[in-house]
């Protein structure tokens, strides 16, 4: 009987651990893809699809929207490969794509509407985008004010700037430092860190009369 431990089997267990896919780096990939390697690309699409949805939803407020920011964002990156310096975060690089991606398309429907962006009539009942409330307790106070909390951020929101929504969902739901702020919106951190302040200080006023009645 062969013995599991010889040579041709560590040869084997060596050409398996080369193989698998998702222990690569980013660059890596990249640099696959740039010489036509279709597959690597795709393994890029799937290590980052799920956080730049997640990013397009919480900027655009709708999930069809997001779905159509994350394929266009994938088709841009595609295309510009070519300019990527790997010396930087494929992942925040790709982020200011889909970020510029989603600017485009809130201006655009702005443009169009003056509806807001933020929960709109019919949308397939997802939590709020921005901002979920902790579920209240069974009194119906509490639960009113969680609906007007919810009511009023939601406006709120949709009156931000696109500049200004999309610093603070970086900043405070994606967690990113002000410096990759600003990488992601083409900016200086000084105007990226401008936009986060402007952003809270709107939603700051907005909720202030709820957050009086509550204290009262």
């Amino acid at each position: 009987m062969p013995q599991s431990g010889g040579p041709l089997a560590n040869q084997f267990q060596t050409l398996q651990s080369k193989e698998q896919p998702m222990d690569l780096s980013d660059g890596t990939y990249v640099t696959r893809a740039r010489s036509g390697d279709s597959d690597a690309f795709r393994m890029l699409v799937e290590r980052h699809s799920r956080s730049v949805f997640r990013l397009a939803f919480r900027m655009t407020g709708n999930e069809q929207d997001a779905e159509d920011v994350v394929q266009e964002s994938m088709l841009r990156a595609y295309k510009q490969l070519a300019k990527f310096d790997e010396r930087a975060s494929f992942g925040t690089w790709l982020y200011r794509i889909a970020a510029n991606c989603s600017l485009d398309l809130v201006r655009s429907k702005k443009r169009r509407s003056q509806n807001q962006v933020l929960a709109p009539e019919g949308q397939s009942g997802l939590e709020n985008p921005v901002m979920t409330v902790p579920e209240p307790g069974p009194g119906p106070e509490r639960m009113a004010l969680s609906g007007e909390v919810r009511a009023r951020l939601t406006a709120a929101m949709g009156d931000l700037s696109a500049t200004e929504r999309s610093a603070f969902v970086l900043r405070h739901f994606e967690g990113m430092c002000i410096e990759d702020v600003g990488r992601v919106l083409g900016c200086q951190p000084g105007a990226a860190k401008h936009s986060v302040f402007r952003a809270v200080q709107k939603l700051r006023r907005a909720l202030e009369p709820v957050v009086s009645a509550a204290r009262s």
